[in-house]
């Protein structure tokens, strides 16, 4: 990173300058005009109309991963029947001659790009530790063929990646982010996505956004186990009334059906070589005091019975916010004492475009858990940002502002290690939890011997905001 963007608050250069005076005098009023929050320019036929082609093909966690994976994806209207082939992956290209014709579910979803089929089929009865190739029908033809690879029956290190929020103009800004991810841990076997996977800004369009989230995401989507959560932007607005989950949700996703059941599409689990990954949803919660007090006696349920070496959970709203102006009082009432109480290991937020991680922030990060507590981290992996409250630089960790983020974790035996990395690929953040013989743990420091980064948007800023979501709705120069 250059010292105009770790250092200090915004420095305006000369280009900029320049730049802004050409457009506020029209002499870049020909660039065509970002629609939607997307790359979709006004008057244009979108690029996500379903087709015949199988598209937003995505992998979603299972109840048992050793032994079964889920597919979805989607396909115009025509195509009434999800069928899918599996078979053992080989180096030869014979696949189709050995592969197994599977047949799953289909639901329609009548959105802005027009009824869609979405098809979701769960491979069953598949060996542990195997790697598999698979394809997807459309109409008349068939998807590539992807690969991946099952889960081993008990622990067994592997690495997962976390991303925060995407959300905003995500196929120009969260491409690069994925994709600098998986070239950092291309044998990474499951992602995490904290909520805000798009903006859901446009009433009646952001299946656009959709669009390009799948698009950024590409074939990565297609052969890693996704575990997401559902912000508060993947819950529409009404006009009287608490906001509702987007109906892209449930027919994108088909998640573990082991939650509480009125929250059955958001809130699940997955044992995954020794890891407990546990997703809720906090915009339920705040917004309804009887769905915050259900997810905690489910989670109490979901952590007593927990037979696995390492417990992650991830949901929206940080429990410590790390922005201005924000606080989530009722999941520290109601969620943390159970976190605390079954020594969860790391809770993975977004919500608060910045960057932060520390311990009990509410009265400071030590550095030394007291084997009862998790570790917190806040990310962002999309081109939004807003300012650190004040005390944060000195109550967290590692804080920052105006960085996009991936984080890998690699899950050891007796230790986790984490790393969070820029959309350049340079270390930001780093630490491990060691487990100790008794069970105890200890955090073992390693971020790196650099500058915070904080905002360096050369316009003016307004309120809590480096950058605002509005900020990308026009060219970008």
């Amino acid at each position: 990173m250059t010292d105009s963007i770790l250092h200090g608050r915004p420095r305006r250069h000369l280009f900029t300058v320049v730049v802004m005076a050409l457009w506020a005098a029209g002499g870049l009023a020909t660039m065509p005009a970002i629609a939607q929050n997307t790359l979709v320019p006004e008057g244009e036929a979108s690029p996500y109309h379903a087709t015949a082609f199988p598209d937003r093909i995505v992998l979603t966690a299972t109840v048992d991963p050793a032994h079964a994976q889920t597919v979805n994806w989607r396909t115009r209207g025509s195509v009434d029947q999800a069928y899918a082939q599996l078979a053992e992956a080989t180096g030869s290209p014979g696949l189709h001659l050995n592969a197994k014709n599977v047949t799953g579910e289909t639901q329609k979803l009548d959105a802005h790009n027009g009824l869609a089929h979405h098809h979701h089929v769960t491979f069953t009865d598949l060996e542990p530790d195997t790697l598999y190739a698979y394809r997807v029908r459309g109409d008349n033809t068939w998807s590539e063929w992807f690969q991946f690879r099952t889960a081993k029956d008990d622990f067994s290190p592997h690495s997962a990646i976390y991303f925060g929020d995407a959300q905003n103009a995500v196929k120009s800004h969260f491409s690069r982010v994925i994709r600098e991810a998986y070239s950092t841990a291309p044998r990474a076997q499951v992602m995490v996505h904290a909520g805000d996977l798009v903006n859901s800004g446009a009433e009646d369009n952001h299946d656009d956004e959709w669009g390009e989230w799948f698009d950024a995401g590409s074939f990565i989507n297609s052969m890693l186990v996704n575990v997401a959560v559902a912000g508060n932007h993947e819950h529409l607005r009404q006009e009287n009334g608490p906001r509702i989950l987007v109906p892209q949700w449930p027919v994108h996703f088909r998640f573990p059906d082991n939650g509480p059941d009125p929250l059955k599409n958001t809130v699940y689990y997955m044992d995954y070589q020794g890891v407990r990954y546990i997703g809720l949803d906090s915009q339920q919660a705040l917004q309804d005091q009887t769905m915050l007090t259900l997810q905690a006696d489910w989670l109490r349920d979901v952590l007593s019975n927990n037979p696995n070496r390492w417990t992650v959970v991830s949901y929206h709203h940080p429990m410590f916010s790390v922005s201005l102006g924000r606080d989530n009082q009722p999941l520290r009432e109601h969620w943390q004492p159970v976190f605390d109480e079954f020594n969860v290991d790391l809770v993975l937020q977004g919500h608060d475009h910045s960057y932060g991680r520390g311990e009990n922030v509410a009265t400071g990060a030590s550095g030394q858990m007291n084997g009862a507590g998790p570790m917190y981290v806040v990310s962002v992996s999309g081109p939004k940002m807003y300012m650190l409250a004040e005390h944060n630089h000195d109550a967290m960790d590692r804080v920052g502002e105006d960085v996009q983020l991936f984080q890998v974790m690699e899950f050891q035996e007796d230790r986790i290690v984490y790393q969070a990395r820029t959309a350049t690929g340079e270390l930001y953040d780093a630490f491990d939890i060691e487990k100790l013989g008794d069970g105890s743990k200890r955090v073992i420091d390693r971020r790196p011997d650099t500058p915070t980064s904080l905002c360096s948007n050369p316009e003016e800023r307004t309120g809590s905001s480096c950058w605002g979501g509005s900020s990308f709705l026009r060219p970008e120069l």
